[in-house]
Order: structure tokens, then C-alpha cells, then sequence
């Protein structure tokens, strides 16, 4: 039965891709050659603040470098589709390290790419899977993030508030953010926590110099935030298309 569906669509899939004329196959890829490819980036900065990595984020094209709305407010679909198009202007295209710089580059990931519904590039050498804070953490997400570490990948916690899918996730993790907002609600605990698997600690949310100062009382290793670097835009329209990523 199963092989029926299969033949089914696939007979479909040619339907469609038949019905598609070549003036129409040429349109389409001419607004793909205009339409802008744009990533922003943030850095992520060393106790010297020396950039160490760099945070990739969603910019709708043609937007002019607008940021998108907030990821909070996604669907799991526009979650799914924001990395996708992360992940196709920055490995999908050629001159990679026009971006990344000889750095990690840190994406957030929703589950359909921990679970192995969707590809990740294969590229441990410059990414590392963030996971999104939407994600509900089971045991099919643990599985996923240990076969991902297991390819050589790092793992980040954003927004560490020692939720119990976070602390499940604490052994797997190689980086865990912490919004220096709350620190004042959740303090040294908090913090301590984060460490105890001997996981990296990021202070994201950077705005002012006093908490910057907080941030390096506590220990952290890693500093994120605008009074650092203010997210950037990068275009990649001009990079050449590689295969897909994957």
C-alpha cells in the first residue's frame, strides 16, 4: 500500500513539474536572482571582548535589513522556514567565511531539525544548533541532540531559566545562554546550575555597561548583547548558490 502512495505521488510531482511552462520555469528564476538573500549577525564576544562566534538570525528579503518580527510570536512552520532560509544563505552559498570569519556561527534550530525531519548542513566545523526556546524537550529531541553531538556539533540552551526541559538538556549542551534581564529574579543559582555540567555561559541581552560588569562578576565566559555589536545585516544575494545544504 504504502508503494502505491509512493508511485501515486511521485506521478503527481512529475504532473505538476510538467505543467509548469518554460517561460514560467524562467520568471521564477529570474525573481530569485533579484530578490535579496539577507542573514543578520550579531557577535558573541571573549572575556577580552574578542570576538569568539557569531549569532545568525532571520531578515525577510527585501526588507531592507528590517529584523522579523520576533521569534516568540512564530509558528513552528515560520520557526522551520526562518532557518531554512538562514541556513541557505550562509551554507547554501559560496564564500562562507565572508560571514563566519574562521568562527562558530550559532542558529536556532525548532525541533523538525533535532528530530532529523529536516537537514543540517554537515559543516560541525562552523555551526552550532541552538535550540529554540519553543521546543518541547522529550526524549525524541534528547535523542536528536545526542546523535547531532555525535556528528561533531555543539549544542546551545537560549534563555537558561532552569525550565525542566532545560535541565534535561544540561548534560547535552555545550553552551548555555543566560538573559542577563533576569538575573536579578534568578541570581547566582541560576548560574551555578547552567555550569554544572561544564557547559560554556553566554550573558546575552548586553544593553549597558553595568551589565556587563554583573555578568563578568558571575563568571560568565561569553558576552552577547548591542552595547557590544549591534546585529548587523549581511546581503549574500551576490554569493554563488552552492548545492543544497544537507
Amino acid at each position: 500500500m504504502t508503494g502505491d502512495k509512493d508511485a501515486l505521488a511521485a506521478q503527481l510531482a512529475a504532473a505538476v513539474d510538467d505543467a509548469i511552462s518554460d517561460s514560467a520555469r524562467h520568471d521564477w528564476a529570474q525573481h530569485l536572482a533579484r530578490e535579496r538573500v539577507l542573514v543578520g549577525r550579531q557577535g558573541i564576544f571573549s572575556p577580552r571582548l574578542r570576538p569568539f562566534a557569531y549569532q545568525l538570525s532571520f531578515r525577510p528579503p527585501g526588507t531592507a535589513g528590517a529584523a522579523a518580527p520576533h521569534h516568540a510570536t512564530w509558528t513552528e512552520l515560520q520557526h522551520e522556514r526562518a532557518t531554512a532560509h538562514v541556513l541557505r544563505a550562509t551554507f547554501g552559498r559560496a564564500d562562507l567565511e565572508q560571514v563566519a570569519h574562521g568562527r562558530w556561527m550559532f542558529v536556532r534550530f525548532p525541533r523538525a531539525y533535532l528530530v532529523q525531519d529536516l537537514p543540517v548542513p554537515a559543516r560541525p566545523d562552523r555551526l552550532v544548533i541552538e535550540i529554540a526556546d519553543n521546543v518541547e524537550v522529550d526524549t525524541e529531541v534528547i535523542a536528536g541532540v545526542r546523535r547531532l553531538r555525535e556528528r561533531g556539533f555543539r549544542v546551545a540552551i537560549p534563555g537558561f531559566v532552569s525550565r525542566p526541559g532545560q535541565r534535561r538538556l544540561l548534560p547535552h549542551t555545550d553552551f548555555v545562554k543566560i538573559d542577563v534581564r533576569d538575573l536579578d529574579v534568578e541570581g547566582r543559582p541560576v548560574v551555578e546550575l547552567a555550569r554544572s555540567y561544564g557547559a560554556l555561559l553566554v550573558a546575552e541581552y548586553i544593553e549597558h555597561p553595568w551589565m556587563l560588569h554583573q555578568s563578568r562578576d558571575l563568571g560568565f565566559d561569553l558576552f552577547q548583547g548591542n552595547l557590544l555589536e549591534p546585529s548587523a545585516t549581511l546581503d549574500r544575494s551576490a554569493a554563488r548558490l552552492l548545492r543544497p545544504v544537507g
